[in-house]
């Protein structure tokens, strides 16, 4: 209950922020728009030449796009803004605030940066999975979308588990300023299905840089296409993601000396 008070908070204060520089916000979503035609073009261009891209058709690559632009807005709406506060905090010191907080210091990380216009790109997303799904003409039951919903969150659990990984370095390796560059990269591999990949690299992104967990997998069980077991399996992926990544976390706390050092 206390945390989600201090999401609230921080909502709030985003709000005010975000409030703040209106002009802006409506630039952004203008451009995000512009983006997103340009990605529907680059479709509309591909298959224009072909029916299918790894199995997958016209439809259901649009409705993958929503997927990927799912675990895309958790990407800037926290994964960004607050990427480039833990390094400077790591390098001038003033992580100590932030660990002498009452509050579990992983959250406070996550959470005190949310950059709010981009609930925008939610919208956007369910809006492509649903078009997607409708011209792929595929059946969808209540059950698949129980399955696509617990797969999508293990999938975002696991970008952000990624996420926690590579900012934790920080700790080890202070001029560490490549993270998210690097975790953007290899979010941009869950931009197509992972069956467009030779099967070693398809091994990669699905087991052990677990990227299409978080963009095909869950398709793929919207579509009705995975076992039971396999669902399982995957949802257990998110959370073993989670506990290795609060380990991590936890161990690079140990090796930050503060300001004081």
């Amino acid at each position: 209950m206390h945390s989600f008070k201090l999401i609230s908070t921080f909502i709030k204060i985003n709000v005010q922020m975000a409030m703040a520089y209106r002009a802006d916000t409506i630039v952004n979503i203008l451009l995000n728009l512009m983006w997103l035609g340009w990605e529907l073009l680059t479709l509309n261009i591909i298959f224009s030449n072909t029916q299918t891209i790894g199995g997958w058709g016209f439809g259901e690559l649009i409705a993958l796009l929503g997927v990927f632009r799912l675990v895309n807005t958790m990407m800037f709406a926290l994964i960004w803004p607050n990427t480039e506060k833990f390094n400077a905090s790591i390098r001038d010191g003033s992580m100590d605030y932030t660990i002498l907080q009452p509050v579990n210091s992983m959250f406070l990380v996550t959470f005190s940066r949310i950059t709010i216009w981009r609930i925008w790109d939610l919208i956007l997303a369910i809006v492509l999975i649903t078009v997607g799904i409708n011209i792929s003409g595929d059946l969808i039951i209540p059950l698949s979308i129980f399955h696509f919903i617990l797969l999508a969150t293990s999938g975002v659990v696991i970008i952000y588990s990624l996420w926690i990984v590579l900012i934790a370095l920080t700790f080890w390796f202070t001029k560490f300023d490549n993270n998210v560059t690097i975790l953007h990269a290899l979010i941009d591999a869950g931009r197509y299905p992972s069956t467009v990949y030779p099967i070693w690299l398809q091994i990669i992104v699905t087991f052990l840089i677990p990227i299409a967990v978080a963009t095909t997998i869950p398709l793929q069980a919207l579509r009705g296409d995975l076992e039971g077991w396999r669902i399982v399996m995957f949802f257990a992926i998110g959370i073993a993601s989670f506990i290795i990544a609060s380990r991590v976390w936890k161990s690079g706390l140990k090796r930050y000396s503060g300001a004081s050092s």
